[in-house]
């Protein structure tokens, strides 16, 4: 099970929450990552916790004013990128893009989508990982395993009959070691999550809690 958090655009400390996110990983031996904002890759990156960079742009070099790079995402630290968030939504093209981007710099993918229809569009394009993230649940505290577990269970099973080499996670609303358990007995590989531990006064308290089950 991989936990990412998801640090968005947040005012937290980004040193402070990947500091106890390599913490609680090295003490659970569970696989946490933190995709802060672009500017703060490198430092996350040399707290030694894993790290993702939000999203890269679908270009490579040359005249693209205000794009990120793939290749500067890696050689900042990144392991991998989000692609796709429902609060950065791309067109299909460039999604496509954005994962031959990542893979060409060595990055690992999680492509995310709003609903099983799109999660079987998006694992068509061959990338790492999928994520469901129904919008309307994204910010809040319920659930999306809790609130709709179907959503989770037809989001592996379409990913499944594409490419079963895909993983599924899925996201919104997840704060809890018993999401993260739900999560994974619906078949989800891996979890999204933000404001359950950058908004939280003690990130860390929270971080143990979602690896308690595992």
């Amino acid at each position: 099970m991989f936990i990412l958090v998801n640090l968005k655009a947040y005012p937290c400390d980004p040193i402070a929450v990947a500091t106890a996110a390599r913490d609680v990983a090295e003490a659970s031996g569970a696989r946490i990552g933190v995709a802060p904002q672009a500017a703060d890759l490198a430092r996350v990156a040399e707290t030694g916790v894993e790290t993702w960079a939000q999203h890269v742009s679908p270009n490579g070099h040359g005249s693209h004013t205000g794009s990120t790079l793939a290749e500067a995402v890696a050689d900042n630290g990144a392991a991998g990128t989000l692609i796709n968030h429902s609060e950065n939504r791309l067109k299909l093209a460039d999604i496509d893009g954005s994962v031959g981007a990542a893979e060409r710099a060595g990055l690992e993918t999680i492509v995310c989508a709003n609903n099983p229809a799109q999660i079987g569009a998006a694992a068509a394009l061959s990338p790492d990982a999928v994520a469901v993230e129904p919008p309307e649940l994204i910010g809040g505290d319920v659930s999306v395993a809790t609130a709709d577990p179907g959503i989770v269970e037809d989001a592996v099973t379409a990913a499944e009959a594409v490419d079963p080499e895909v993983d599924v996670f899925c996201g919104a609303g997840v704060s809890t070691g018993d999401d993260v358990d739900a999560a994974g007995e619906l078949g989800a590989s891996g979890v999204l999550l933000a404001s359950g531990v950058a908004k939280a006064d003690d990130p860390a308290a929270v971080l143990e809690d979602l690896v308690s089950g595992l």
